[in-house]
């Protein structure tokens, strides 16, 4: 199971947020300095996120390609991407895979234009966020829900994609625990490799997790207040 830390962007800090709202922020200090760190102690990869973008109130864009081109590592980015045009720039930019959120569950309703045209010309690089609330799909930063199960999305997804990310929004940042149910449920949905997020306080959950058959887990808040050592 791989473990991937977490870089978190807005207003051009390093940030952690309790369930996605920005007025929970907690900062961190600079993106790129945390992305080196992270990777000193031995990332093989990292999960880095605009939420700005995501939330649609700002660009961190040139962060992240500076923490691309600062690490020697695969860098999965997510946040913002609502453009073909913007996915295939990253993938064209030293982003080793892109995750696709509101643009994906967009895409879900027109046949899967965009992404069977992703996977066409980037094989094995998109990654389809799964946020889940309540057990309902959210979109735009997770302000907004939408009526479709997880599992119904990622069975009609999973040729497309390599693989999934998933996040239980009602566990995010609140150092409480995983909903172990919730993510067996949608690993029985996934054929791809499933990276789950959202809740992982302790090494207990990591377990569980590594048991079960994940493909790697994203740690944030645990990792930055020290409840789980990255070494």
């Amino acid at each position: 199971m791989k473990i991937i830390p977490a870089v978190d962007i807005m207003d051009g800090e390093c940030v952690q947020l309790v369930g996605g709202k920005p007025e929970t922020k907690k900062s961190y200090g600079n993106p790129v300095a945390m992305a080196e760190r992270w990777v000193s102690k031995g990332a093989e990869i990292l999960h880095v996120v605009d939420l700005d973008a995501a939330l649609g109130r700002g660009d961190n864009t040139e962060i992240v390609l500076d923490i691309a081109h600062s690490v020697d590592v695969p860098i999965h980015f997510g946040g913002g991407i609502r453009s073909m045009e913007k996915a295939e720039f990253l993938l064209n930019s030293d982003i080793e895979r892109v995750i696709l959120g509101t643009l994906a569950v967009r895409d879900y309703f027109n046949e899967f234009e965009i992404l069977k045209e992703l996977n066409q010309n980037f094989r094995e690089r998109v990654i389809a966020a799964v946020d889940s609330k309540d057990g309902k799909v959210v979109v735009k930063g997770w302000q907004e829900k939408t009526e479709l199960k997880a599992g119904g999305f990622m069975k009609k997804a999973g040729g497309l994609v390599w693989g999934f990310l998933y996040t239980d929004v009602n566990a995010e940042g609140r150092m409480e625990g995983i909903n172990v149910e919730s993510i067996k449920r949608v690993l029985s949905s996934a054929e791809k490799p499933l990276i789950v997020s959202g809740g992982i306080s302790s090494e207990k959950d990591m377990g569980v997790l590594d048991n079960i058959g994940v493909w790697g887990i994203v740690l944030g808040k645990a990792l930055y207040e020290g409840h789980i050592k990255l070494k």
